[in-house]
């Protein structure tokens, strides 16, 4: 397939299908998408949607977030899962009121600074906030190319979709761009395109029942409802587990993700 051929292929999906109507597509807000891309880490859209809208009510600005306790926005967050991005997003607005005076870092340079902000989440900020000419990886732009530009290889490296995506990139289109190929790859996906094993890159997201996260997943939703001894906390998931959700315990106090206060345990204030 051509470039052209390629890029009209993206371009009129998305003019059809795109989710046009997605509330962090509407704003070029860098913290609106800040937040959007750390909620949609590991999540479904759709799960997404409504947690967003929800919290840009209770968060509407960086430094309504970085005022915010961290038991506040870890009760907000509870149903999401992954409940560090919630921490590391309350670091990252405290850096950017404290460091950066209230405003947003443009540059991906001084994005991936931010808490919790790493190479493809300070890429995807700068495309949908300020249409910033940058290439990167995720889930769905793995499926696209791995399917039109990979067909008959079984193992398909980052530099290889890296190379591909640089050579198809319209330049000046970054924020479209984007978007439509997210778009298109989450159509491949529920049209029963299943290809990211075949990248070198692609991790695989581990069984949720049984785990670690289920057990402190567990702990900080208990917490969210107040104060709870550590018997209480460490029985949440059973006998055949207290091993297992006391090591948990145990690692999110050292994470500042709960505090102890006397016999009990908390969210921190």
């Amino acid at each position: 397939m051509t470039t052209a051929a390629f890029r009209k292929l993206i371009w009129d999906f998305y003019t059809s299908h795109g989710r046009h109507d997605l509330p962090w597509r509407t704003t070029t807000d860098p913290y609106r998408i800040l937040v959007s891309e750390i909620m949609l880490q590991q999540t479904q859209v759709e799960r997404v949607r409504a947690y967003y809208l929800s919290w840009m009510k209770q968060y509407p600005t960086v430094r309504s977030l970085a005022r915010a306790s961290l038991a506040e926005v870890l009760v907000s967050w509870q149903g999401l899962g992954y409940n560090r991005r919630a921490k590391m997003l309350h670091e990252a607005a405290k850096v950017v009121v404290q460091e950066h005076k209230g405003k947003m870092p443009e540059t991906v340079e001084e994005l991936v600074q931010l808490p919790g902000v790493g190479p493809y989440t300070a890429r995807a900020v700068a495309a949908f906030a300020h249409n910033t000419d940058v290439v990167f990886i995720e889930t769905n732009l793995r499926t696209v190319v791995v399917h039109h530009y990979f067909a008959g290889k079984e193992r398909v490296s980052d530099a290889e979709i890296l190379e591909v995506l640089a050579n198809v990139f319209p330049k000046g289109k970054s924020r479209q761009w984007y978007a439509a190929l997210m778009d298109y790859g989450s159509h491949l996906k529920r049209s029963g395109v299943k290809l990211n094993a075949r990248s070198t890159g692609y991790a695989k997201q581990k069984t949720f029942a049984g785990s670690d996260r289920e057990a402190r997943g567990a702990i900080l939703k208990e917490l969210a409802h107040g104060p709870a001894t550590k018997a209480r906390l460490i029985g949440l998931l059973g006998d055949d587990r207290k091993d297992q959700t006391t090591t948990q315990l145990t690692k999110l106090l050292a994470e500042g993700m709960v505090q102890k206060q006397g016999r009990v345990y908390e969210l921190p204030h």
